[in-house]
């Protein structure tokens, strides 16, 4: 179990820069997903950095979660919007 948790770090990292391409595209519907897989890559950290104890990225992860839920919500909040 131990080293799936280890592992956890690549597809957290992977969901995390695919969410930045998508941020940065023109569409509203392709940056709300990627404000969606910014959301899971903040899920996904959360969960790697507590087994590893790393407290100040959990925090970071619960700070920029929110910032997250702002961007999503001032984008327009749903994936399928235009």
């Amino acid at each position: 179990m131990e080293t799936l948790i280890d592992l956890l770090q690549w597809p957290a990292m992977l969901t995390t820069l695919i969410a930045a391409w998508l941020v940065g595209s023109q569409t509203r519907r392709k940056r709300n997903w990627g404000f969606c897989c910014f959301i899971l890559s903040n899920i996904l950290w959360v969960v790697w950095g507590w087994h590893d104890a790393a407290y100040a990225l959990i925090t970071l992860q619960l700070g920029l979660f929110l910032l997250n839920l702002r961007g999503h919500r001032k984008n327009g909040g749903s994936a399928e919007a235009g």
